[in-house]
């Protein structure tokens, strides 16, 4: 199934794409997307229902997955992007969060912050929680607690992130900072995650181009291993690391400024554009 939520911000309502790519409104069979319905089988359960005769609704899209409990990113856990930034090959995963208000629609704006002179691009294949995951007893259990994968946007300040007492989440939490979608779509429809095209586009000039191939630890273990050090709940995100072709890497470096807009592909899971304002 591919999932979305379709309305103004806070007034999102949940709808599913039929086989014709128009929306369908579902709010009669759920209240939302979000964990509470991805943990009692609501969402499921929309598999088995007739959707055809539900309306067809169009509008503004918002993030699928209502605001998530939890946003946890990987760091560095592409080779290519490893060695771009000059930084060691990770030998366990590098964890990190970002605050839970960043994450907007996949069309919405992105504010450049004030102050800010150095925001970056990030695609990253979004890793949706379906079930409670609090020490997972190996990967595949990793894999069986995913509900779906989305296009997340993990947009970055560098100096924030790496000039102001090495926090990394400072760089991370900007308002609109993580751009989600278009869809959810879930785990059983995309099949190998693990061989997705992945494109980012800065004013039509393609920038980033990888492939969830080149990942270190994928989205299976990285859920057991999460899984070890906190409780991952329904609705969570996990932002699972990004490709080489990041602003940072470039030499001189390139950051996004006013006007410029962002669009952001992966195999299988959409697209999703942005346009960068100033705060």
């Amino acid at each position: 199934m591919k999932l979305v939520r379709v309305g103004e911000p806070g007034s999102e309502n949940p709808a599913v794409i039929d086989n014709t790519g128009h929306a369908r409104d579902i709010s009669s069979l759920l209240s939302d997307i979000d964990g509470e319905t991805l943990a009692n089988g609501e969402v499921e359960s929309v598999r088995s229902a007739d959707i055809s005769s539900l309306p067809i609704v169009e509008g503004r899209l918002g993030p699928p997955i209502a605001r998530p409990g939890m946003v946890m990113c990987i760091g560095l856990n592409y080779e290519d992007h490893a060695r771009e930034s000059g930084a060691k090959i990770p030998k366990e995963p590098i964890l990190f969060q970002k605050a839970t208000n960043t994450v907007v629609g996949p069309f919405d704006d992105i504010e450049i912050p004030k102050g800010s002179v150095k925001t970056d691009w990030e695609v990253e294949l979004g890793v949706v929680i379906g079930s409670e995951a609090s020490y997972l007893s190996d990967e595949q259990a990793g894999w069986n607690a995913i509900a779906g994968y989305t296009v997340s946007h993990d947009v970055s300040e560098r100096a924030f992130q790496m000039e102001k007492g090495g926090q990394w989440t400072k760089g991370k939490s900007c308002p609109t900072f993580n751009p989600l979608g278009p869809w959810l779509v879930t785990a059983d429809e995309i099949g190998d995650p693990m061989n997705l095209g992945m494109v980012t586009a800065v004013n039509e000039e393609v920038l980033q181009n990888g492939n969830t191939r080149t990942m270190i630890f994928n989205p299976g273990y990285v859920v057991w291993y999460v899984s070890q050090f906190m409780k991952l709940e329904p609705g969570d995100l996990i932002n699972t690391g990004t490709p080489p072709g990041v602003g940072i890497g470039f030499d001189p470096p390139r950051y996004l400024k006013d006007g410029d807009v962002v669009e952001l592909t992966i195999q299988g899971l959409g697209t999703q554009r942005q346009r960068c304002v100033s705060a």
